[in-house]
This record gives structure tokens, sequence and C-alpha cells, in this order.
């Protein structure tokens, strides 16, 4: 092989070495942003109701409706931003939050479905330490997370056509903020050494009480009513995001 032509090759070589650390190396910042399918199973505990005006009949009777009551809150998409800085070629950590989606939930009780039954809108931000696979200089780089996340419910709007969500949160709903685990795994592909296309997966065993007051009209009762319940929001969530490189 020609002298200077072989001199080329370990020349280009050594450019492509030096300029393979296509990103996820120590020091660097990776801004992404791009689209999260959140899907909640929910689970709703026993239900109690209590009513203090009227030797708790109003309270006994809600308690007795809402038995082996079941809810169901639907997926939703919204928009998804994280900021990754990596300590090392292989340990990073990752801030991400996203316009909060707003979720449907159906209530079921033993006499009749109660479909649309509350809307409400997640904040869910979220820090997650990350151990990527491979070296600095490979194109797809695997990871497995672990973290936590600070989950809170706002703009709670029932249904107050349907008389029995009516009679249960008209005068107020609400779910109690909790902080929740977040196990979290996926891929990045980089593009080159500025741009990436990152994929993943979480799982967020969320744990919520909800408290309800509602003006308590069932067969002549006046009484006003309040009502807990412990919820579970078993959420997974499925994100795709486009990064930069800084």
């Amino acid at each position: 092989m020609h002298t200077s032509f072989k001199s080329s090759i370990v020349a280009a070589v050594t450019v492509l070495a030096a300029s393979g650390a296509f990103a996820q190396k120590a020091g660097d910042d990776i801004v992404s942003v791009g689209l999260a399918s959140v899907n909640p199973s929910a689970s709703l505990g026993k239900l109690t109701s209590t009513s203090s005006t009227d030797n708790n009949a109003t309270g006994t009777y809600f308690t007795g409706a809402l038995n082996n009551a079941t809810a169901h809150v639907g997926n939703a998409t919204t928009m998804s931003l994280g900021w990754l800085h990596m300590y090392s070629d292989n340990l990073g950590a990752e801030a991400t939050i996203g316009l909060p989606p707003e979720v449907t939930q159906d209530l079921t009780t033993t006499t009749a479905p109660h479909p649309g039954a509350a809307k409400i809108k997640i904040w869910s931000p979220t820090l997650v330490a990350k151990y990527f696979f491979g070296t600095a200089q490979d194109k797809w780089r695997p990871y497995v997370g672990l973290g936590a996340s600070y989950v809170s419910f706002h703009n709670i709007a029932i249904n107050s056509n349907d008389n029995t969500v009516r009679y249960l949160a008209n005068t107020s709903a609400s779910f109690s903020s909790a902080w929740t685990p977040v196990y979290n795994a996926g891929m990045i592909y980089n593009i080159d050494d500025k741009w990436s296309i990152n994929g993943s997966v979480s799982y967020l065993p969320v744990k919520t009480t909800a408290t309800f007051v509602g003006p308590g009209a069932p067969v002549g009762y006046t009484a006003a009513v309040t009502t807990t319940g412990d919820v579970k929001l078993n959420t997974t969530d499925y994100v795709i995001r486009v990064g930069y490189r800084f």
C-alpha cells in the first residue's frame, strides 16, 4: 500500500475515532423535546362516607351505594421535555416535565356506570438517575434508570349532569399529591455528535387519596356528605424525544 495513502487512511480513522464520541459522555448536557403517552391503570379502594348532620344516615347510604365501585382512567398524549446531564460516560441524571395531560375518569357503581365522571390534569415532574451501557462512541446507547416523581392533580371538573356524581362531589373533589418511584428503561440513537433520538418506557406506581364532598341528596336526605378512599394509578409512560447536545 502506498505510504501516503496508508497515512491518509490512518489519519481519517483517527479523525473518525475522535469525532465518534457521538454523545452521552462526561460533562454533556442534552435537552430534548417530544411526545409522551400516559397510560394509567386505576384501582379504587373502599370508599367511606360520613355525614354529621343526620346521624350519618346519608353517609351510610353512600358507603353502601359505593361498595365495590370501580374506576377507569383514560390514556392521554402530551408534550415531554427533558434535560440530561452526564456525570461520567455511563452515569447521568435526567429531569423531565411535560404539559399536564388531561385524563378522564369513569366511575362504575353496583347500580350503573358513570362515564366521564371527572376530568383531571396531572402534573408529574420527574428526576431519574440513569446508567448507560456501552461507550460514548456508540450510536446506540441502551440505559436503565431509577428515580422519583412528585405527582399532583389539578383542575378537577366533575360531570354535574350525572346525579350520582353531583350528590357525591358537587361541592369539591380532590386527590392528594404524592411522591412515587420511577422505574425507567430506554435507548438513545445518536444521529451525529449533536442530535439524537431517545425512546423510553417508565412505570410509576402512583398512590393517592381521593376526597369528595357533595350535597348528599339521595332518597330524601339533605345532609352534606364527605367521601374518602385510596386510589392506585399504576401508570406506564411511553416517551419519544429528539435531543440536542450542548
